[in-house]
């Protein structure tokens, strides 16, 4: 990756991350009453002059603004309403659970979805290949909030070999982690499916049948390769779908303690502060994630260096 396009897509970052403030701002601050949404409906008018001064909104709108921007650069969004603690600080401690769930719940899409994509890819038309189709589109029409109750009810309820709900153990992730990759798998199934069966059909492929190459030769040392990177950029998709709020339904269903579940409990109190603090904390987070899977790009493919 060359320095300039880095640059360029850092740029390209701050904006996206600006933006999403300047949204939240928005919608928090123009589009309703932050002291009305957060005060109990019981307050008196003397209660709500004074909490609208503490939280500063009766200075002029674009100080407002300002002050919410230098304070959210250095990640101050205040205090949270709801858990009378650093807003910041509280989508911090929940973060390591979401990272957890998404990175296991990726783990065991890529191991299921990789074999059977390449499987159905090598054998069109076969038993096989209707069978892992068949399967993936199942797997990506399930919606998660029944794919996580059924699973409750089947390990929990029935077997009891999982807890329902909670994290910090590898039993407590299993049946969330599932719940999130049986989906993903569906979908990346197809996309392997589908771009190695592209690069079977080239040219390339033929010449090196023709040569007396093996097709295992072949998948392993030229047909991987090439498929690697359409494959990457769609996982770099899930994955930031899942850290943008694809998560909130599987955590909310397992009561699993990650910032998605937060951002249903803050919607739920109203906290205003929480919940700007959510949005801007995971555009950062999805911005760096792209740019990860940029640098991982360039290093698999050195052309896509070459082309930029």
């Amino acid at each position: 990756m060359t320095t300039r396009y880095f640059v360029k897509r850092v740029l390209y970052g701050v904006v996206v991350v600006l933006g999403v403030a300047t949204v939240v701002f928005v919608a928090t601050h123009l589009l309703s009453d932050p002291a009305r949404k957060m005060l109990p409906i019981s307050a008196s008018h003397q209660q709500y002059v004074t909490f609208r001064h503490q939280l500063g909104l009766d200075r002029p709108l674009l100080t407002q603004f300002w002050s919410y921007l230098r304070d959210a650069s250095h990640l101050d969004f205040g205090t949270s309403i709801s858990l009378d603690t650093s807003a910041a600080h509280a989508v911090a401690s929940r973060l390591p659970h979401t990272f957890e769930l998404v990175g296991f719940g990726l783990a065991i899409a890529l191991l299921i979805a990789i074999p059977l994509g390449v499987i159905s890819a090598t054998r069109p038309g076969s038993a096989a290949d209707s069978a892992t189709v068949g399967t993936s589109l199942l797997g990506l029409s399930l919606p998660q909030f029944w794919l996580g109750a059924v699973l409750i009810l089947f390990f929990a309820v029935q077997l009891h070999w999982l807890p329902t709900s909670g994290a910090g153990t590898f039993k407590q992730l299993i049946m969330p982690g599932l719940t999130l990759a049986l989906p993903i798998a569906g979908r990346v199934t197809q996309m392997v499916r589908s771009t190695v069966i592209d690069e079977l059909n080239k040219q390339y492929v033929t010449a090196a049948r023709a040569k007396g190459l093996s097709l295992r030769y072949i998948l392993v040392h030229h047909v991987f390769r090439n498929a690697l990177v359409p494959v990457s950029s769609y996982v770099s998709l899930e994955t930031t779908k899942s850290l943008a709020g694809a998560t909130v339904v599987v955590e909310s269903v397992f009561a699993y303690p990650g910032v998605g579940y937060l951002a249903v409990q803050a919607s739920k109190a109203d906290d205003l502060i929480l919940m700007q603090a959510i949005a801007v904390i995971v555009a950062l987070i999805v911005v760096a994630t792209n740019l990860l899977f940029d640098l991982f790009h360039s290093v698999v493919d050195p052309r896509i260096r070459l082309a930029r």
